[in-house]
C-alpha cells in the first residue's frame, strides 16, 4: 500500500488514499496550523475504531447476525511528554437488534486478537465495552 501526502501550506496537508479518498490533515491555529482539516491523531483512533467496526460487522454477518444500529464512543488517553503517544483507547460498541450477548463479545475478541491490523499497529492498550439494547455497559 502507497499514499502520497501533499503539502498544502502552513500545517495543512492533503491525501489522496490508495483507494480514491481525499484526507485532510492539519494543525490547532495555537500550533501554526489554520484547523482546516482533521489532525493526524484525531484519525488514528478513528481508524482504530473503524477496523474493528468492519471486522465486528463483518464477523456478525458471518454468524447470520444484523445489528439494526451501531455506533462506537472512543476515547484515547496519551501520554505528557513527548512523544505524546496515546497509552490507552476505550471503545464502546453500542449495538442494537436481535443479538446474542456471546456472539456480540466473540466478534469483538476476534476482531481485537485477530483481525484489526490498525489496534495491531499500535502499542497503546486497547480497553473495550459494550451495550446492547442500551442494556447496562459491559467491558471485556
Amino acid at each position: 500500500m502507497k499514499t502520497k501526502i501533499n503539502w498544502i501550506e502552513k500545517m495543512a496537508f492533503s491525501s489522496i488514499t490508495p483507494s480514491g479518498h481525499e484526507i485532510k490533515m492539519d494543525a490547532s491555529e495555537e500550533v501554526g496550523g489554520t484547523n482546516s482539516g482533521a489532525r493526524p491523531t484525531e484519525l488514528l483512533l478513528n481508524a482504530v475504531a473503524g477496523c474493528t467496526g468492519i471486522d465486528i460487522i463483518s464477523i456478525l454477518t458471518k454468524m447470520r447476525l444484523s445489528p439494526t444500529k451501531f455506533h462506537m464512543d472512543v476515547e484515547g488517553q496519551r501520554a505528557d511528554d513527548h512523544p505524546k503517544k496515546f497509552t490507552e483507547i476505550h471503545i464502546h460498541y453500542a449495538l442494537e437488534g436481535d443479538l446474542p450477548e456471546d456472539k456480540v463479545i466473540r466478534a469483538i475478541q476476534l476482531s481485537l486478537d485477530k483481525y484489526c491490523s490498525v489496534s495491531h499497529s499500535l502499542s497503546a492498550t486497547i480497553h473495550t465495552s459494550y451495550s446492547i439494547n442500551s442494556e447496562e455497559t459491559k467491558g471485556i
